[in-house]
Formats: C-alpha cells, sequence, structure tokens
C-alpha cells in the first residue's frame, strides 16, 4: 500500500461540522476496516476535526494460517519475543508518513494532526509517530503493541517524545495480553516520553468500551482545543 491508497478510495473521511483545524487519522485492527471506527470517533470528535481512517490492503496472514485480509502488515505470532514483519512494518509507516505530509500539504500543520489506532493499526501508529521528523498533535493507541521496540528504541526521534501520547488497554483481553499493555508503558517510560497516559479498563476483552470512548473525547479536547474560526 503507498500514500495514494492509504487516503484513496477505501479510506473513510469524515468532514468535521465547521471549519477543519485539525485531522484525525485513524488505522483499524487486523481484518478490520475503516469505517467501524470512522463511525466511533464522529460521535467524540470536535467539530472542527477531519476524520480520517484508511482500510488496508488485503493480505495473507501468517498468524491465521495464511488466510487474507486487511492488514498493514504480516504477523508471524503474537507471542513476546517472536519474529515480527519488519521490513512489512517500515513500509507500512513510510505510507503512514506520506500520509501524514499530504495532510500538511492541505494546510493542517503536524502539531494539529492526531495519529491512532486500534489493535495491529495501534502498532503502526506508534512505530510511524516515533519515527516521524516533524512534531505531532497526539498519539492515540488502543489494545497493541510496540513492534521491533528493540530498534524503535534507539530510533525514536525526539520530535515526538514529549507529545501527549494516550495508551488504552483491558485487562481482559485475549488477543493483546495485558502484558503487553503493561510492556508498552515500560517502553514509553524507557524512551522518556514524558506525556504518557495509560489507562486500564476492569474486564475490558479485545474491544472498546463506553467508559474508554468517553475518557477519550476528553482528552481529544484537551489536547485538540478549538483555534480562531473553529467554533
Amino acid at each position: 500500500m503507498n500514500m495514494a491508497a492509504l487516503l484513496g478510495k477505501s479510506c473513510v473521511t469524515i468532514d468535521g461540522a465547521t471549519k477543519q483545524t485539525a485531522t484525525l487519522l485513524f488505522l483499524h485492527g487486523l481484518g478490520d476496516t475503516g469505517h467501524g471506527w470512522a463511525s466511533i470517533f464522529k460521535d467524540i470528535c470536535p467539530p472542527y476535526v477531519k476524520i480520517i481512517c484508511p482500510t488496508a490492503s488485503v493480505m495473507p496472514v501468517s498468524v491465521n494460517s495464511g488466510f487474507r485480509m486487511p492488514s498493514w502488515f504480516d504477523i508471524y505470532s503474537l507471542n513476546k519475543g517472536g519474529t515480527e514483519d519488519e521490513p512489512g512494518i517500515r513500509k507500512a509507516a513510510q505510507d503512514v508518513h506520506a500520509a501524514l505530509e499530504s495532510i500538511e500539504e492541505s494546510g493542517i500543520p503536524s502539531n494539529r494532526i492526531l495519529l491512532g489506532g486500534f489493535s495491529q493499526g495501534g502498532s503502526l501508529a506508534t512505530f510511524s509517530a516515533l519515527t516521524y521528523k516533524r512534531p505531532l498533535a497526539g498519539l492515540l493507541c488502543l489494545s497493541f503493541w510496540v513492534p521491533i521496540n528493540d530498534k524503535l528504541s534507539k530510533e525514536a526521534m525526539e520530535t515526538n517524545k514529549d507529545i501527549p501520547v494516550l495508551q488504552c488497554h483491558g485487562d481482559s483481553d485475549p488477543v493483546v495480553s495485558y502484558k503487553f499493555g503493561e510492556m508498552t508503558a515500560e517502553f514509553f517510560k524507557s524512551i522518556n516520553c514524558k506525556n504518557h497516559t495509560f489507562n486500564m479498563y476492569k474486564g475490558l476483552v479485545h474491544s472498546s468500551s463506553p467508559q474508554e470512548l468517553s475518557d477519550i473525547q476528553q482528552w481529544l479536547a484537551q489536547i485538540l482545543p478549538p483555534q480562531g474560526g473553529s467554533m
């Protein structure tokens, strides 16, 4: 997938109800599409935020016996220390960077662009944000893990180490274990991310919840306040 595909016909875009002064680029989880998350964010984003939820290309996924489904990169294992698709992750991050640059070229400065994702999409969003050359408004990642974290810890750029980061994870997640959430929190601490918040949700499985969405809504309003002409 390239930038044109990322923001192309498979991408769900919802314009803000008022003058757009910010953009949310949110990446779905394995096997999903951008449609469900676009509908969710339509209800909780400030009215001046444009919502962009692309859909990944369909590809065989090793962890699912080669079954073809929307995926940002291949996944070989969901176990700690398992083999990772480093070339695929890096290529996908390049596509995300190109999409961010395209949004900037449309007139939205990088510090008014929020990048986020769920599960595999959250993993890609994290890698992409921490290797992007200009500061973003924030990073919103749900029920995910940090990909190739040993290398990312060395490659993370100072430009986005201090942006607001909201990490959410359910303690009953059977797909991406809560242990990954704890390790991810430790990762952000290890790279000196000074504006990181980790929310744990009791009983939440591999999904979202009304409480989580309420917390996200409040956080969005804080990190993307209105600008002149937004309201």
